[in-house]
């Protein structure tokens, strides 16, 4: 992999208040450090930074930094470990830098491409592919980091998987995962959930008011006229007859 270099300043002052001057100047605060080196602050340009990074190579890219003011002028090649953004304007807010080693192995993720999606069998039946790993970890030296790992699932049939030991890694990267691990399969379409019928609703029960005193014959009349039945006024007890004496 080719180094693209970058250049940088040093920063005199830290703190919020430094690195929101930096960011009002139109520059990243950032912060470089390693194996045997100092955390160093620093401040590169956001278009240059922009422009380092949005290559074939991602964020795996080696980058050789040039540090103005330094004492000493060797470039130092480094990878993008952390870029901090605001997560409201996706503004670049910090990036932190790894110095490293060309003759030394290091670990990183290697982006996962999947290829001819439409065209895969099983999804040509409703099947729905799922991407297990979109990124395989690597272990191999900086100038043999891979840009991505390309497959291809237009074989793949409902029920199938691709394992990592199925991809093709190229000489001299070794996966850091089991060669038996799953990294793509391919289910069957979804059922789509039944709808139970709402339950039914009971009819309310009739409430039919007792009247008092009421006969069933004028309680039927009432339910056809609407009317309520006139009340007949009770007989006044009679008085016993008085004997003559």
């Amino acid at each position: 992999m080719k180094t693209i270099e970058l250049k940088a300043e040093l920063r005199d002052s830290v703190g919020k208040k430094a690195a929101k001057a930096a960011r009002s100047a139109g520059k990243v605060p950032a912060i470089l450090y390693g194996r045997g080196l100092k955390p160093t602050p620093l401040a590169v340009s956001q278009r240059e930074f922009h422009r380092v990074t949005h290559t074939k190579a991602g964020g795996n890219v080696l980058i050789g930094l040039e540090i103005k003011g330094a004492k000493s002028k060797k470039e130092t090649t480094c990878l993008v470990k952390e870029v901090q953004r605001n997560p409201m304007t996706d503004e670049i807010y910090h990036v932190d830098f790894a110095a490293i080693s060309l003759t030394e192995k290091i670990r990183v993720k290697v982006p996962l491409v999947i290829k001819d999606v439409q065209e895969a069998i099983g999804v040509k039946e409703g099947g729905v592919l799922d991407v297990v790993h979109h990124e395989i970890e690597v272990e191999c030296l900086p100038t043999e980091i891979p840009e991505r790992v390309e497959t291809s699932v237009k074989h793949l049939k409902i029920g199938d998987v691709i394992h990592l030991k199925e991809l093709e890694i190229p000489q001299g990267v070794t996966p850091l995962l089991e060669g038996e691990e799953v990294v793509i399969s391919l289910h069957p379409p979804q059922k789509e959930e039944e709808v139970a019928p709402p339950p039914e609703v009971a009819a309310e029960p009739e409430v039919i008011e007792k009247r008092k005193k009421e006969k069933p014959e004028e309680a039927a009349a009432a339910e056809v006229t609407g009317e309520k039945p006139e009340k007949k006024p009770e007989k006044a007890a009679e008085k016993p007859e008085k004997k003559p004496a």
